[in-house]
């Protein structure tokens, strides 16, 4: 081989080696830039989706006043007045209707028997039916298994709170306008019949808010006057809990700040919030209050349902008009309020369940929406 040849084979194998390392070197590149953008997306694509609600097939009625509900752990059952034709309650009619989120369907119900005036109800689920209590000495009860509504003896007039203590129905407090109640009565289903409760040391209150423990009725009001807005003297308390196997009242500390709201039991505290942005725990064990993070904003006429990890809070900031944002999710180890996704009906007026993993809303024009928490949807 010539030196010319040599030198020319030389240049061409030194040229291959070049744009070899070079074609290797843009692979690592392209490779290590893939795995880089790569590792960057993926905790986005792993963090879990924000809860939404899901829409649900309108109701068969719809509820012009005393929207109630209760859940029977299969259907959650919705009853309440359809105004008269002529926009009154002049002639109102008695509605209900049953909704199944299995089959995500709804049936309309027997009419219930006639409930005077279109006030607030109170109403509890027994275990075989739903109690539904007026406001005049009215109430009633119905069977989901045989469609069949029943008058109930005629009853004290009608409670500011209920609760159901697992044989009972227990109510307190109500009134109307400048009036304000301070007795209690209890409905017996087994014997059909009710009873007056022992004298209370709360001060008369239209709207108490409580729950019951599993052993007490714990129940706490503002301490005002309706009829001249004045609060009542410190003689009478601002919070007091009701045993009924005892038939007594004990007297519990005021709450720190006076406050008027919904309350659930978590299973230790009773936790308060609403009627502003206040938000208290109270412990029945030590008989203290202490104070938990805020609301972000004011809440009025909410329901409040404990999930078994954490508290929903659900209404709107006014009475008469929707909220874009309706409700809160309150995480008690963080002591932290957010705020629920918006709701896919504007609707002020509704009443809301927990059915043991997922929020049910009902409004009264008979739009429906179901919210599932995010740890509920992770323990699927």
């Amino acid at each position: 081989m010539s030196n010319t040849s040599e030198t020319i084979l030389r240049r061409l194998v030194f040229g291959a080696t070049l744009v070899g390392l070079a074609s290797s070197l843009a692979f690592l590149l392209v490779a290590c830039g893939q795995t880089s953008t790569t590792t960057a997306r993926s905790p986005a694509a792993a963090a879990p989706p924000h809860p939404e609600w899901n829409a649900l097939p309108s109701a068969p009625i719809k509820v012009d006043a005393g929207l109630t509900s209760v859940w029977t752990g299969r259907e959650l059952i919705v009853s309440g007045i359809r105004a008269g034709r002529d926009g009154t309650f002049i002639d109102p009619t008695e509605v209900a209707a049953a909704y199944d989120p299995a089959a995500l369907t709804w049936r309309r119900l027997a009419t219930p028997p006639r409930m005077d005036g279109p006030c607030r109800r109170g109403a509890a689920w027994s275990g075989t039916e739903m109690l539904v209590w007026g406001c005049f000495g009215k109430a009633a009860a119905f069977d989901p298994t045989t469609n069949h509504w029943r008058s109930l003896p005629k009853a004290p007039p009608g409670p500011g709170i209920t609760a159901w203590t697992g044989s009972e129905l227990i109510g307190w407090g109500g009134g109307c306008c400048g009036d304000a109640w301070s007795g209690g009565s209890a409905y017996d289903p087994a014997n059909d019949a009710w009873r007056t409760l022992a004298r209370t040391p709360l001060a008369p209150s239209q709207r108490a808010s409580g729950a019951w423990t599993g052993h007490e009725l714990v129940l706490f009001v503002y301490g005002l006057n309706p009829a001249d807005g004045k609060p009542y003297p410190a003689t009478f308390a601002r919070a007091a809990a009701y045993d009924p196997e005892a038939g007594t009242w004990r007297r519990l500390a005021s709450p720190p700040t006076p406050v008027e709201g919904a309350a659930v039991w978590d299973g230790h505290e009773l936790l308060v919030a609403g009627g502003g942005r206040t938000a208290l725990a109270y412990d029945p064990a030590s008989n203290r209050w202490r104070r938990l993070a805020p609301l972000p904003s004011p809440r009025f006429g909410q329901t409040m349902v404990w999930t078994g990890k954490g508290l929903l809070l659900w209404g709107p900031s006014d009475s008469t008009t929707a909220d874009p944002v309706p409700g809160f999710a309150f995480d008690p180890a963080a002591d932290r309020w957010s705020a629920l996704p918006a709701m896919p009906f504007a609707d002020a007026y509704t009443t809301a369940a927990w059915t043991g993993r997922t929020l049910l809303v009902v409004a009264g024009s008979g739009s429906a929406a179901a919210l599932t928490p995010l740890q509920e949807r992770r323990a699927r």
